[in-house]
C-alpha cells in the first residue's frame, strides 16, 4: 500500500505545473507592469518599451520573469530591493542599468545620501574604478533630475 501511495503521489507531483507556470505569463506581465508603474510614478519604462520593437522575447521575459516574477516577490521593500540593485549595478559596472534603478529609488524615496552610501560600500569587495564610475553616472542623474525640478 505504502508503494501505491508513492507511486500516486509522484503521479500527482509530475502532473502539477511548477510554480513559474501555475500562472499564466500575461498575468505575469501584468505583475511585471505594476512593479514598473509602481517603481516609474505610474510610468511605462522607456528601455523596457524600446525593447518591444527589436527585442520582443527579452521585453517578455524582463517583464513576466524579471518584474513580474522577481521583483514582485514579497521578501524585500521596495526600497530594499533598489538600493541592493544600484549596489549590484554597481558593482558589475552596468552604469546605464545602475541609473535607471537609482531613479526608482529617487521615485520611492530613497535620499541621494541613501545612494551615495551604496556606492561607497562597493569600495570594498570591486575597487575604485567601479566606484568611481557609479558615483559620475549617478552624479549626472542627480543633476538632471534637480535640473528637471528647478533646483
Amino acid at each position: 500500500m505504502n508503494r501505491l501511495h508513492s507511486a500516486l503521489a509522484c503521479l500527482l507531483l509530475a502532473a502539477t505545473p511548477s510554480l513559474s507556470h501555475a500562472t499564466s505569463t500575461e498575468a505575469r506581465a501584468q505583475r511585471g507592469a505594476e512593479v514598473i508603474r509602481a517603481l516609474n510614478n505610474g510610468e511605462a519604462q522607456p528601455t523596457l518599451e524600446a525593447m518591444r520593437g527589436e527585442f520582443p522575447f527579452l521585453a517578455e521575459a524582463t517583464e513576466a520573469y524579471a518584474l513580474g516574477d522577481v521583483w514582485s516577490r514579497p521578501g524585500l521593500d521596495n526600497r530594499t530591493r533598489q538600493l541592493a540593485a544600484v549596489a549590484v549595478m554597481a558593482a558589475l559596472g552596468e552604469t546605464a542599468m545602475m541609473r535607471v534603478h537609482a531613479g526608482y529609488a529617487l521615485n520611492i524615496g530613497v535620499s541621494e545620501d541613501e545612494l551615495k552610501e551604496a556606492i561607497y560600500l562597493i569600495t570594498v569587495p570591486v575597487g575604485f574604478p567601479r566606484a568611481i564610475a557609479a558615483s559620475q553616472a549617478l552624479a549626472q542623474l542627480f543633476q538632471q533630475r534637480r535640473a528637471a525640478a528647478g533646483g
